[in-house]
């Protein structure tokens, strides 16, 4: 066979160079919509922006809304509602489900495409005995009443902490909480397969970082790896490490098959003075590489080629979340809907609207490594650290307090709906100014990665973790590394898409 002619590799070039632009808008990509500030614009003018201006086609909301699933009717957007943790006991029973989704669902499906039921939010972290038992029964029930309803298309899942996970390093090795895994995971997955919904997790490399591993978090080119000895494998993404301990931990009880999603994912554009690793430049780089993973097809080094349904946290900058100053900055857009930063969604290209604020604004920091994290407290008074490793007990039979039905407030039931309200779960605490500084050289183990995520707080009141409904960061970043600051260049040359493809049929006509 004669060699390949130089026209070849020129138009294998060319098309690469197409597939590459566009890969990042190939396949879906969600954003989770929390509503903790008083400024925040009505849903109807959030769905058309997000509809009109943006490529994202699928939110996340942290309750059923009646404001917010109505105001995404026709819009094309799939939409994730999320029942209240409270309901979870009422819809393990027939009758329960049945009227649960003859209240949230019927009145406004097909119109607006409810594509999944997300059951309560990170149930396992809430060491709640009657909701952890009552789960998998929920599950069953509201599929089957969403079945008998007519609405066989509606998934149903339920985001987890990685606190689920009572081994995480290395991957390979990764496995459920012990009681919890033959308790409560293998009939969930085994539910999972039945009805071919995905096992949906919230990792966040973000609250597993620390002065040394700022490169790996945010899975720069170039970063210093942590190696598998079990695989062989050097993951220099930490995001892929913690996807492929869940992973492990699945395939262990012998659900490799079933597919994953990712409820929750994001970076932060501000935080406390001096902390490093943190701005709109870092936000940029870690949500354009996410869209990247979820759009691209590569997969992760235990599960190539596949591709993760994957939720953005979060819309807004939410100017009433208690806790860090980085609680209230995972946003990609403010209130206003100037995008925060370019993570490359918008449908015109455009980094930012006519007059972006000055946190968006992108540059390129000193390349200098962070100082190491300094651990902080930053729940409110009426919370307590709680872990995950208590065993399954007999169902309760008392379920907990009913949460009323929130308003079209500013404010919706995210306190009610899930333990992570409006933001994040710790995936790790960075260690406090004057611990071992061996981990600024080179990340030695996943444990900050995973494991402190089974650490969370829980409201002695309400027995929930969080916030409610919306994942809340005052939990996971209980973190602020210091000064320093490794921030990347995160902008990047916009070229139209119609300026490449027509580059690419002009080179193919002359090939």
């Amino acid at each position: 066979m004669a060699p390949p002619s130089w026209q070849g590799h020129a138009a294998a070039a060319v098309l690469s160079a197409f597939l590459l632009v566009i890969a990042p808008y190939a396949a879906a990509i969600g954003v989770n919509y929390g509503t903790k500030g008083d400024n925040l614009p009505p849903p109807a003018k959030v769905a058309s922006f997000l509809a009109n201006r943006t490529r994202i086609d699928r939110v996340k909301l942290f309750d059923t809304n009646a404001d917010m699933v109505r105001a995404f009717a026709g819009t094309g957007i799939a939409l994730t509602v999320t029942a209240a943790n409270g309901d979870i006991p009422k819809l393990a029973t027939k009758d329960g489900a049945a009227a649960w989704v003859s209240a949230n669902v019927a009145p406004y499906y097909p119109a607006t495409d409810i594509s999944l039921v997300a059951v309560g939010n990170e149930i396992m972290a809430t060491a709640d005995k009657t909701l952890i038992n009552s789960l998998v029964p929920a599950m069953r029930a509201l599929k089957a009443a969403l079945v008998a309803a007519g609405f066989p298309k509606i998934r149903v899942s339920t985001p987890h902490s990685l606190g689920v996970l009572s081994v995480s390093e290395p991957p390979s090795a990764s496995r459920f909480r012990d009681g919890f895994d033959r308790a409560v995971f293998a009939p969930m997955l085994e539910f999972h397969r039945q009805t071919g919904s995905p096992f949906m997790v919230n990792p966040y490399p973000y609250f597993g970082y620390n002065g040394g591993t700022l490169a790996y978090a945010l899975a720069r080119p170039g970063a210093v790896g942590v190696a598998d000895p079990g695989t062989g494998i050097t993951y220099t993404s930490m995001f892929e490490a913690q996807l492929d301990a869940v992973f492990s931990a699945m395939k262990r009880l012998g659900f490799g098959d079933v597919e994953i999603a990712v409820g929750e994912t994001g970076w932060p554009s501000k935080a406390e003075d001096g902390q490093a690793g943190v701005s709109a430049a870092e936000a940029a780089e870690y949500n354009r590489y996410l869209i990247g993973e979820a759009a691209g097809g590569s997969g992760t080094p235990l599960m190539p080629k596949r591709t993760f349904e994957t939720y953005i946290f979060s819309l807004f900058n939410e100017n009433l979340k208690p806790g860090p100053v980085a609680e209230r900055n995972f946003g990609l857009f403010e209130a206003d809907l100037t995008p925060v930063y370019d993570a490359g969604l918008m449908k015109d290209g455009a980094k930012a609207a006519a007059e972006p604020a000055p946190a968006a604004t992108l540059t390129s920091a000193g390349s200098g490594a962070p100082e190491p994290a300094k651990a902080r407290n930053g729940g409110k008074a009426a919370k307590k650290h709680v872990t995950e490793a208590a065993a399954p007990a007999e169902t309760d039979a008392s379920a907990p307090a009913e949460t009323p039905a929130s308003a079209p407030a500013p404010s919706s039931s995210e306190d009610a709906a899930s333990p992570m309200a409006t933001g994040p779960s710790p995936s790790g605490v960075a260690p406090a100014e004057g611990d071992s500084t061996d981990d600024e050289k080179t990340p030695k183990s996943l444990t900050n990665v995973v494991m402190s995520n089974a650490f969370r707080f829980v409201d002695e009141t309400t027995g929930q973790d969080g916030d409610g409904a919306e994942g809340s960061t005052e939990k996971k970043a209980d973190t602020s590394p210091a000064p320093a600051g490794a921030a990347s260049a995160a902008a990047d040359i916009l070229v139209p898409i119609s300026s490449i493809l027509t580059a690419a049929l002009s080179l193919a006509l002359h090939i």
